[in-house]
């Protein structure tokens, strides 16, 4: 079973990038999906209580990756690796945001998301929500995750299976880019510099 949905989790990440095989930019390893994916829009919950949809948001690139707080490997990675983008682009990251959206609202409430990706970078903000919330911003961009059954007697002992990669949207909300979780800082700082307008 986990096998069959490891599988199913890589062809949900290569129906997003087969749509921008053929758009990929010469200089950069980003998938360009302008036209294949939705603009950003969302209705979740931060820190306080507060709710946050893609408004507070205008004027700002976002960089959006799925994932959750007690995730082993990808996402302290990529939270590291989108931390280091932030640091390239010196007083240029204060246009810039990291959104962590955690797709385990069981355990991940606002204020613990905010405590973990505060540890990345200043400019990260986590989110959460209801189950139907959170699923449908997953459906939205074809993000794929699954929680696997609690082990043992422990209702908060179990592993949460997800699809990778990094949602780049611009200042007006607009889907971007697409990279895979290997892609370097290098990368990735190339391609949001270029939307906002250095690269």
């Amino acid at each position: 079973m986990r096998n069959l949905y490891r599988f199913l989790l890589g062809l949900a990440c290569c129906f997003v990038l087969s749509f921008a095989s053929a758009a990929v930019q010469a200089d950069t390893a980003l998938h360009n999906v302008r036209g294949f994916l939705p603009d950003l829009r969302f209705t979740l919950e931060a820190a306080g209580g507060k709710t946050v949809t893609q408004d507070d948001f205008k004027g700002k690139t976002v960089l959006m990756f799925f994932g959750y707080a007690s995730c082993p490997d990808v996402c302290p990675t990529t939270m590291a690796q989108l931390s280091q983008v932030m640091h390239e682009l010196g007083d240029e990251a204060s246009k810039v945001r990291i959104l962590f959206v955690s797709v385990d609202p069981h355990r991940d409430t606002p204020d613990i998301l905010a405590a973990y990706v505060e540890a990345f970078d200043s400019n990260a903000i986590g989110l959460t929500g209801t189950e139907k919330q959170v699923a449908d911003v997953a459906r939205r961009y074809r993000v794929a995750y699954q929680i696997e059954k609690p082990k043992g007697n422990d209702p908060e002992n179990y592993e949460v299976a997800h699809s990778r990669g990094v949602y780049i949207f611009d200042d007006d909300g607009r889907a971007r880019y697409l990279a895979a979780d290997t892609e370097s800082v290098e990368v990735l700082t190339q391609g949001v510099k270029t939307l906002l307008g250095h690269g």
